[in-house]
């Protein structure tokens, strides 16, 4: 095991595209890290990079001990999981699982050893005969890691290894993921466009945006305190909710905004310095769908928010209520990106508003709420967040500075 430290890592290729933009990450010897991002952020780049598929453009790369920027990938004791499993068709399972150590000549005990012990792990004893078109996907990919595995390196580094399974199989396979780095400990560094994936399974999650590092920390604190616009507008599903509002002391602080007055609690002044300057300025209103409730089901404290709800998807456990706001939708170049998917496509709806916002809220699903009708909501004020307009810099975030802006919070 070891921990791998970029510092200031650039990658430059022709044409003077940036893939990865002085990139300096610490992670931790046995740590879990993910890292996220929507397409073309750099997250894959900086991955093959660290296994010297990628040669750096410049900045340092140590794994353990050593400074690997001029090693070769085979000598930079690390193990890589694809996303296409990259298994021999014209091999058994155990022969697949061998041959990386056959190729190390190592001794033929040792190879059975590691073997049988992957294969115990990942549940494939009784597949190690057949070869890889005789197994399922999930099985395809167990084998993949078990590869992986019996290489016993310093660190695994995994590309979207998930991303060909059906999302039943994603969800058993996270949970052995999770299993299988709880049970060996070694330094993992995992690349996904999967949100779901990122705060499930890592121990810190880095987003990642044009190739800079936007923040990293642990998946709560992501969601509990976005640095910035992008970071808040990308992590979470469904996805934070903004308007551009007015902080004011109208008989107490509040936030004004689309014909809405919301209290703002003195906890929340407190817990954000700087806010109290903006007062009878505009700001960009942050509100997770996850803090609304049906105002019959939520505590009698929370504010109000009468609406009429558009469309309700019932999802079995939860409804999600989907508004509108008479407010035009904030235009910001961050919330921009972070709605694009995968595929670099907007995945915001604003043309179906109408010049106005949609919004979503999370509610029980004993709630009453249906298509066309009115509903009150009740909203956790507790939890609100602002954003500078101009910046997009989460207000009263300790790493909100000017070096955080300059990693990527254009508007």
């Amino acid at each position: 095991m070891a921990q791998i430290v970029l510092d200031k890592i650039d990658k430059v290729y022709s044409g003077g595209v940036k893939a990865v933009d002085g990139l300096s990450l610490e992670i931790k010897d046995g740590e879990f890290m993910v890292l996220v991002g929507p397409s073309g952020c750099g997250k894959s780049t900086a991955l093959r990079s660290i296994a010297g598929l990628e040669e750096i453009s410049s900045g340092t790369i140590v794994i353990g001990e050593r400074v690997v920027n001029d090693l070769p990938p085979k000598d930079r004791d690390i193990a890589m999981v694809f996303q296409n499993y990259a298994l021999y068709p014209h091999m058994t399972v155990e022969q697949n699982l061998a041959f990386g150590l056959q190729l190390r000549k190592t001794p033929k005990d040792e190879i059975r050893r590691r073997v049988t012990g992957a294969a115990k792990m990942l549940g494939l004893e009784q597949y190690l005969k057949r070869k890889p078109a005789a197994l399922s996907g999930g099985q395809r990919q167990r084998v993949a890691m078990g590869r992986a595995i019996v290489r016993e390196p310093q660190a695994f580094l995994m590309d979207e290894p998930l991303s060909n399974l059906d999302a039943k199989l994603r969800v058993s396979m996270r949970a052995s993921l999770n299993q299988l780095h709880e049970r060996l400990g070694v330094t993992t560094v995992y690349v996904t466009h999967d949100q779901v994936e990122a705060m499930t399974l890592g121990h810190r999650v880095c987003v990642l945006r044009d190739g800079r590092l936007q923040q990293v920390d642990t998946p709560q604190r992501l969601f509990d305190r976005p640095v910035n616009l992008f970071v808040a507008g990308f992590i979470g599903s469904p996805a934070m909710n903004f308007a551009t509002a007015k902080l004011v002391r109208d008989g107490g602080p509040a936030v004004t905004f689309a014909g809405y007055k919301l209290a703002v609690p003195p906890s929340v002044l407190a817990d954000k310095p700087g806010l109290d300057s903006y007062f009878d300025r505009e700001v960009v209103l942050g509100i997770r769908p996850s803090d609304f409730e049906d105002a019959s089901l939520a505590e009698p404290s929370w504010a109000r928010m009468p609406v009429r709800a558009g469309v309700t998807e019932e999802l079995g456990s939860e409804i999600h209520v989907i508004f509108t706001i008479d407010a035009p939708p904030v235009e910001h170049a961050s919330i921009a990106e972070a709605a694009k998917g995968d595929e670099g496509e907007d995945e915001a709806a604003v043309a179906l508003a109408g010049g106005k916002s949609l919004w979503t809220a999370r509610v029980a699903a004993r709630s009453t709420a249906r298509p066309g009708r009115p509903i009150e909501l009740a909203v956790d004020t507790s939890n609100l967040q602002f954003f500078d307009p101009v910046s997009g810099l989460s207000i009263g975030h300790p790493e909100a500075d000017a070096t955080a802006g300059e990693k990527g919070t254009d508007d």
